[in-house]
């Protein structure tokens, strides 16, 4: 009897010992999914950035807004980042803004 409510608490704390590390590791996958890091100078760890806005402001001196502002809305969405100012500062957001191209291998993003 004893032997065999040894083995039981064996099974059953190694049992225990499984599902913690299944449930730590989908945790963590589950982290780098939810939260976005953004570099640069207005560095943010929230999944929702203000496009609109931002894009406004970046696109507000270029030769034609309308075309800017369309493009640097769909990398922001892609990447939640915006770079500061109306022209330059890609790398501030990353390899994502900047490896982005058009069909023709010309930068996509403003």
């Amino acid at each position: 009897m004893k032997k065999m409510s040894l083995r039981l608490v064996l099974l059953l704390s190694t049992l225990l010992f499984c599902l913690v590390q299944i449930s730590s590791e989908a945790k963590i996958e589950q982290d780098h999914q939810n939260i976005q890091v953004v570099k640069g100078s207005s560095r943010r760890l929230l999944p929702f950035v203000d496009c609109t806005g931002l894009c406004k402001a970046r696109c507000s001196l270029h030769s034609r807004p309308n075309v800017c502002t369309r493009a640097c809305g769909t990398c922001c969405v892609r990447c939640k980042c915006v770079p500061p100012g109306t022209s330059g500062n890609r790398h501030v957001c990353g390899r994502c803004y900047t490896d982005m191209t058009t069909h023709g291998n010309r930068p996509k993003c403003p």
